[in-house]
């Protein structure tokens, strides 16, 4: 059984509850909060492994509370929202946030995305001492130690998520991966029909690194296929 806490941030006391079940009967220690005000407190605090955040939450949203997070730390967030709007959903993966999930969802999709990115996070933090952890591509480096990113010899600014889909992508340099490849080594789960968040992230990360000049690096769209980056 999993060793691992998870703060939910929810003013829904129904699927408060629901989420509680269903996610201790995963093996996870799990806190809860009603508003943003008090999720922020508890989130520094007992610094979880994993923040469960609604967007609409009473005395400060959750983008808000997203946004002061990620000053302090990296902390994985997934989002629950019930807009859906692509818009909202832009905006919280802008703030940091590692994952979303729609409301109404399945507690069976919840889980499987909590445990995705609950497994990422272990990996990322128990890779073994051999493994490369400074890696290189025309312009650009990367070291994975202090998760940091230079674009000619500048620092590069990213979010977690565009810097873990850098990383991956420069460490594989040359190779074609799918969108739901890369869903499962960035994200850490299955493919449920969100390939448009490696879209977006794709998008995101072009506008940081590709240069007019054609210089490498560059993310390359593979049709029918996916991305890679020369």
């Amino acid at each position: 059984m999993p060793d691992q806490s998870i703060l939910i941030v929810e003013d829904e006391q129904n699927l408060v509850a629901a989420l509680k079940v269903s996610l201790e009967r995963e093996g996870y220690r799990v806190y809860v909060s009603h508003d943003g005000v008090s999720g922020l407190e508890k989130a520094r605090s007992l610094q979880p492994d994993l923040l469960i955040l609604d967007v609409m939450l009473p005395s400060l949203d959750g983008f808000e509370v997203c946004r002061m997070i990620r000053r302090e730390s990296n902390i994985p967030i997934l989002f629950l929202t019930a807009k859906g709007e692509e818009i909202d959903r832009v905006v919280g993966l802008e703030l940091g946030a590692d994952d979303y999930v729609t409301k109404p969802f399945s507690m069976r999709e919840l889980v499987a995305r909590v445990r995705g990115i609950l497994r990422r996070s272990l990996t990322t933090q128990t890779q073994s001492p051999n493994t490369p952890r400074q890696f290189s591509l025309g312009r650009i480096e990367i070291d994975l130690d202090s998760h940091s990113a230079v674009l000619n010899g500048k620092p590069l600014y990213l979010k977690p998520k565009e810097f873990d889909l850098l990383a991956f992508l420069v460490a594989h340099q040359g190779i074609a991966f799918s969108r739901d490849q890369l869903l499962e080594s960035v994200w850490g789960y299955e493919y449920m029909g969100e390939s448009r968040t490696v879209d977006v992230h794709v998008r995101w990360l072009r506008e940081k690194i590709q240069s007019d000049s054609g210089l490498p690096p560059r993310i390359i769209t593979i049709r029918g296929i996916g991305y890679r980056l020369d």
